[in-house]
């Protein structure tokens, strides 16, 4: 592992660092906020998976986390959206497809399948790197993310619910398998048999069986991506249907950007600092 910048900010350290990923077999970056409450003992982990064109800088740049993660006590990691570099394969000038838009799925189609394995990097091999390069307490995690993000954070916690105490989400694509914006990525990365989609799609994984305590979604009123790419009414239906706890909170007037995520991050991270205490 390689220290790419480290600065302080409130009594804690944001770093950056890179590594080679065996799993999306290249070069992998991510960031990592350590609280000032590492220097008496090891943190409860937050994973913050990013949306659609974003790195792991957006969010540390104007996700506005540190202040509250500070006070809380909470690490704070955020991973890439994809693999990227040369070799690896892209869709220039297509946006939902290739480098920022990994989807947090393994792909099985050629020529995506070698490198696109992002849930394989988050739910195994980045988490292994973490315990060992950092003091985290990774008996106590915690997973959220934005759009595409809250797609994966939901559907891996639906996955591994031992691991996680915490799941919540801004604006996440709930529908992955009828969303316009990933349906056609779905179909690139997986292939043409819907079946396997379900793996990735929250309402389906529901559906199949897959289980988690509770959830807190928040949407803003104002997304332009509310009614085609997001459909958390779905998600709601899902989980009443189920017996899961969701908190969808409708924001009104906000709209998709980290403008909303800003705002609404201390809620969050509050939230999972609640549920990583018990």
């Amino acid at each position: 592992m390689k220290t790419i910048s480290l600065e302080r900010s409130y009594g804690g350290t944001q770093g950056v660092s890179a590594h080679h990923s065996s799993t999306c077999d290249c070069d992998m970056t991510f960031a990592v906020y350590l609280p000032p409450q590492v220097d008496e003992r090891p943190c409860p982990v937050v994973w913050y998976l990013s949306g659609l064109t974003c790195t792991h800088a957006n969010v540390m740049e104007k996700g506005e986390y540190r202040r509250a993660a500070a006070v809380l006590g909470l690490i704070i990691v955020c991973p890439d959206t994809s693999p990227r570099g040369e070799g690896v394969p892209d869709d220039p000038g297509n946006w939902q497809l290739g480098s920022g838009a990994g989807f947090y799925l393994d792909a099985t189609n050629p020529p995506f399948d070698a490198h696109y394995r992002m849930y394989s990097y988050i739910s195994d091999e980045l988490p292994r790197l973490v315990a060992s390069k950092f003091p985290a307490d990774m008996s106590r995690q915690g997973i959220f993310g934005h759009s595409m993000g809250g797609h994966g954070a939901i559907t891996l916690a639906l996955k591994h619910p031992a691991r996680f105490r915490s799941c919540s989400a801004f604006a996440p694509i709930s529908r992955p398998m009828v969303a316009g914006w990933s349906r056609p990525a779905l179909e690139r990365y997986l292939g043409t048999n819907e079946e396997t989609w379900r793996q990735y799609d929250s309402c389906a994984l529901i559906e199949d069986g897959f289980r988690f305590p509770e959830l807190l979604v928040d949407q803003g009123t104002a997304d332009s991506f509310l009614e085609d790419g997001l459909r958390p009414l779905e998600l709601q239906k899902a989980c009443d249907r189920a017996g899961i706890r969701l908190s969808l909170r409708m924001q009104e007037g906000y709209g998709h950007s980290y403008y909303f995520i800003s705002t609404f991050m201390e809620d969050h991270l509050r939230w999972h600092a609640e549920r990583l205490k018990r």
